[in-house]
């Protein structure tokens, strides 16, 4: 008995908000602070202060699971800075194997990343001088070799951009060997400043914007034509269409194009290429919402505003497109059943009210709308809830899932900016109603504002669980990564997930079936 006691008041700790809370493994808090990961202060945490906290925690991690996480984070998630990050500071602990190269090689996705990484290395090692990326990393330069390999010439150049590192200058570091000719005629090229301009939505829209219109309406028309002639050029990629479906829209293309756009938007396969985050469709949504408010500036002639106008009219088919988009890219969630009674709860207070980066409008408190709206079309028997302050049930359709983020969130006000979570469990508690899956989306910040600190959302739990619901699972999707739980983890019935993609809910039907939360990670093949 008294060395249980000591195990478990090393495990307590107290929250940003002085409440009680349960720290984490080494692991299980690196996996939450990185799936999490933004270049951005966090509502309790600068940006500096969650870098010290990483760098810490990848030291006491074992470093096999430190670059399977980094991979995981990069090929799972679609994360591309923080990878980065890991891969560096794994380059300063590690040596005696090629287990950096092996990762280098695996967080490598886009050609950009080869100079990002490159950055990334000179700034955490706080390089200065004019050789500042000297004595390079061997297995890092191994790694960055393969990556070099895997690019053609359209790749290296749409992503050869100014910046303190260029693709020359990666080259020049990395010394990659050249596979065959061609390649080594490619290598000759980016030395020379030579690459094919590729033919991409920012180069033609760069291009036409340097040339000299007569008039406005002019210069309108030349862009119509321009986006019209990406669009059937089958070109433009998927995330450029989701950034640009206003641009399209105010450029008033044909709606002949419109319906290309619609179709692509909608298709299963586009969008399961696309590996987007579920937050980049609402963004989309919102744009469109927000333009269709909106009317065209003043001093435009009267055609043109009506053809801008006009184009507004077709705004009904973008949604509906997203909609489709965001209910396929939902399809292969595992969901629940008819006779699995599931209860979703959406945390909306102050502390989720926080930009997850600096130019994003998408708040943490949105990311955990849409993970539970996504949740909710695939089941067949459930409730959802927002609590603040109060807690409250709204009913939304499950049909159209960012309609119904937009619902919760105009009703976010309803509950008030606490983060009283405990009410969730209370409420069930003291009505005795019997849930299967009782799932909080919250940056685990709880506490209790109501009783000066007295109610804690674990009592609530225990009673509930001995009391009225013996079966009862209770999950704590992490959006913020602090590396607290308000409740201890796998004891009594208790599991956390964490991240802002689709991707958790894998996590989930891997806790489901019995695995851990790190099963994801530990199964990734280096």
């Amino acid at each position: 008995m008294k060395f249980n006691l000591l195990s478990k008041a090393k495990t307590q700790a107290t929250n940003y908000e002085g409440a009680k809370a349960y720290t984490m493994s080494a692991e299980m808090e690196l996996y939450t602070t990185v799936v999490t990961w933004s270049l951005n202060d966090s509502f309790y945490e600068k940006n500096e202060e969650r870098l010290t906290r990483l760098r810490g925690l990848i030291a006491k991690c074992d470093p096999v699971f430190v670059g399977k996480l980094a991979v995981y984070a990069r090929t799972k998630m679609y994360m591309r800075s923080v990878p980065l990050v890991l891969v560096t500071e794994l380059a300063k602990l590690h040596s005696g194997d090629d287990l950096v190269a092996r990762v280098t090689d695996g967080v490598i996705g886009r050609a950009d990343e080869i100079t990002e990484l490159l950055a990334c290395y000179e700034l955490m090692n706080q390089r200065t001088g004019t050789k500042k990326l000297n004595r390079l990393s061997k297995q890092l330069q191994k790694g960055l070799t393969s990556a070099f390999n895997r690019f053609d010439e359209y790749q290296f150049a749409k992503y050869n951009r100014d910046g303190a590192i260029r693709m020359r200058d990666a080259l020049f570091l990395v010394h990659p060997k050249a596979k065959d000719e061609l390649q080594q005629v490619l290598f000759n090229k980016i030395v020379n400043n030579e690459l094919q301009t590729p033919y991409t939505w920012e180069t033609e829209l760069s291009a036409l914007g340097q040339l000299n219109f007569d008039s406005d309406e002019a210069k309108a028309i030349a862009f119509r034509a321009k986006w019209e002639e990406l669009i059937d050029s089958g070109k433009l990629g998927y995330m450029a269409l989701l950034r640009n479906l206003r641009n399209i829209q105010e450029a008033g293309v044909s709606y002949a194009h419109f319906q290309k756009v619609c179709a692509t938007l909608a298709d299963a396969n586009e969008v399961a290429k696309a590996k987007q985050f579920p937050f980049r469709y609402l963004a989309a949504y919102r744009e469109l919402l927000a333009a269709g408010v909106e009317t065209p500036g003043k001093g435009l002639t009267q055609k043109l505003s009506a053809l801008l106008l006009g184009n507004k009219g077709y705004t009904g088919e973008l949604l509906d497109a997203l909609e489709k988009a965001i209910q396929a890219s939902a399809a292969n969630i595992k969901g629940f059943d008819h006779e699995t009674r599931v209860l979703l709860a959406c945390d909306v207070s102050g502390s989720m009210n926080r930009a997850i980066s600096a130019k994003s409008k998408i708040m943490n408190y949105d990311i955990g709308l849409m993970l539970a709206m996504l949740l909710q079309s695939r089941c067949k028997n459930v409730q959802v809830g927002i609590f603040g302050d109060s807690w409250k049930t709204i009913t939304v359709p499950r049909a159209n899932i960012l309609a119904g983020v937009q619902e919760l969130y105009k009703r976010a006000n309803e509950v008030g900016y606490s983060t009283n979570g405990y009410l969730v469990v209370k409420d069930l508690l003291d009505r005795k109603v019997q849930m299967d899956k009782v799932m909080l989306f919250t940056d685990c910040q709880l506490w209790d504002s109501k009783s000066g600190g007295s109610q804690h959302i674990e009592f609530h739990w225990n009673r509930y669980k001995a009391t009225v619901a013996p079966g009862a699972k209770l999950y704590l999707f992490d959006l913020a990564g602090y590396g607290q739980a308000p409740l201890r983890l796998l004891q009594n019935d208790v599991y956390l997930v964490a991240g802002w993609s689709d991707k958790v809910f894998e996590v989930l039907a891997a806790l489901e079936n019995g695995g851990s939360a790190l099963d994801a990670i530990n199964n990734i093949a280096l």
